[in-house]
């Protein structure tokens, strides 16, 4: 027979083997979704290590408290300042078009959340390394539903619903504010010698458009591209008052040509080089952000300039800052 001390050490052996398996078994938990692939994934309940192909899940994460484990670039080097360069505190696993899949294995993720687009064809070799969940990330229409299923999935469904809408109530205020009967022609564009111009339904295209501004590069066609190629003499016929510019680098080739110094947004000084917040603008905090910055760019006299990294400090918890 054991004597007391040693039946109460069972015992707490015991309740201690039940606790870690109890921990566990909640870790192993799943939870069904479907992805915009249409794709049915089974993913982690609350998962503690996200990568991030694209800047998307790392915004939405920033804004919800969690910091990733992984995520990727658009240019080498450059840590975005609307999360306030704190992606040079996380492992780097290669450009957004490109990432590193044994990098990515090595952050050891429990969820893979991803750009559609640059993914969809090595789906097979990501899902091998964590449960891999792909999103479109191109439209304004979009946005809402793809923040809040990732906050569901990181386990704070309340702050996604929070996040949204915020962001229709400020979208709301600031096309209120903005000068009536004053549709400025903008344009939103990758450099290039064709450059490659945004549809309305593009989410900085939208909010734009939202503010009162007539994008030249119009609607998409159903089921067709969110962009189009516009030569530069389109754009001369179209003249754009507003340019914005995806900013990838000093590589600027529509600027050699001379039908560029034609346009009036260059002749008056209104061609705007963007970061990285435009190009991928579905997350919460980059929205935000895009919504502010564009307002000014549309209407100076009516809306300040925008410091992105104050605006980014507002949004971001303080905890993981």
């Amino acid at each position: 027979m054991l004597g007391n001390g040693l039946k109460s050490l069972c015992t707490i052996g015991l309740i201690g083997i039940l606790t870690v398996g109890s921990a566990t078994a909640d870790s192993t938990k799943t939870q069904s979704i479907v992805d915009e692939r249409g794709t049915t994934v089974q993913v982690p309940v609350e998962p503690k290590r996200l990568a991030a192909i694209s800047y998307f899940a790392t915004d939405v994460a920033f804004a919800l408290g969690i910091k990733p484990v992984a995520t990727t670039y658009m240019a080498a080097g450059r840590d975005p300042d609307f999360l306030l360069g704190m992606t040079k505190q996380i492992k780097q696993i290669g450009q957004r078009a490109k990432p590193n899949l044994e990098l990515l294995s090595e952050a050891k993720p429990d969820i893979i959340v991803a750009m559609r687009r640059y993914t969809i064809g090595n789906a097979e070799q990501l899902q091998k390394i964590a449960p891999y969940v792909a999103y479109n990330m191109e439209l304004l229409s979009e946005s809402d539903r793809e923040i809040s299923q990732l906050a569901k999935i990181l386990g704070k469904p309340e702050r996604g619903d929070e996040l949204n809408a915020a962001f229709s109530q400020h979208l709301a205020e600031y096309s209120a504010k903005a000068p009536k009967n004053v549709h400025p022609r903008f344009q939103i564009m990758w450099a290039g010698d064709t450059p490659w111009s945004f549809h309305t339904e593009n989410t900085t295209a939208s909010i734009v458009a939202a503010l009162g501004g007539d994008n030249i590069a119009g609607s998409m066609r159903p089921g067709g591209p969110f962009g189009v190629e516009l030569s530069l003499e389109a754009m001369l016929e179209k003249d754009p008052e507003v340019i914005f510019v995806y900013d990838s680098g000093p590589d600027r080739p529509h600027e050699n040509n001379p039908i560029w110094q034609q346009l009036s947004a260059v002749k008056n000084g209104r061609v705007f080089y963007v970061a990285d917040h435009w190009v991928e603008t579905n997350g919460p905090i980059a929205r935000e952000i895009v919504l502010r910055e564009a307002a000014h760019y549309l209407y100076p006299d009516t809306f300040p300039k925008v410091d992105v990294r104050a605006e980014a400090a507002k949004l971001i918890p303080s905890d993981i800052q």
